[in-house]
């Protein structure tokens, strides 16, 4: 068993207490994520990870650092941001029982955790800022902070603009209440 994301772990095997320590950088074997971000195939994966063993078999502790790709949700720009995702699992040692993760000829391999991790974190609709305004609907183009897209008005209803008053004229009509019961 190999690759790099597979950690050898003989030596503390079946010695609980035992910890090691590993601090790796790893790039991305594939694409990780489908939505409108992800972390590209090659993208540098920052791995810090203890392994300690226990009665029940190997527990892994990690803190993974990338970044990744894509477009914003709102204006279709370009983004590109950090993540971290921290997990911990236990590796339990081959007895029999049905369990998640077992540790396998004396290594534990981490790239099916790394994975999951990482694509569960992505966001699902990521904003290239928090008050992002998006695209105007009419004509596609990318709105400017604190403006409003015009709604376009059915031509159906058009005629009907002509016998609605401003809200500016209602404004400044003091014998107009804008707050008329029938």
């Amino acid at each position: 068993m190999s690759g790099p994301f597979v950690f050898p772990v003989r030596d503390i095997a079946h010695r609980a207490g035992e910890m090691r320590e590993f601090d790796i950088e790893v790039p991305a074997p594939e694409k990780w994520g489908d939505g409108l971000v992800s972390v590209g195939k090659g993208e540098p994966v920052d791995l810090e990870v203890r392994l300690e063993a226990v009665h029940e078999g190997i527990l892994v502790t990690a803190d993974v650092q990338t970044r990744y790709t894509g477009v914003c949700g709102r204006c279709l720009t370009d983004i590109a941001e950090p993540l971290e995702v921290e997990f911990q699992e236990l590796f339990g040692y081959s007895v029999g029982e049905a369990i998640d993760f077992e540790v396998q000829d004396d290594h534990v391999d981490l790239e099916t955790l790394v994975r999951d991790s990482i694509v569960l974190s992505l966001p699902f609709q990521p904003v290239c800022q928090p008050d992002c305004p998006g695209l105007d609907p009419v004509t596609g183009e990318k709105l400017t902070a604190g403006a409003v897209p015009e709604t376009p008005i059915d031509e159906r209803w058009a005629a009907l603009k002509a016998l609605t008053p401003d809200q500016d004229d209602v404004a400044a009509r003091p014998d107009v209440s804008r707050t008329e019961k029938s």
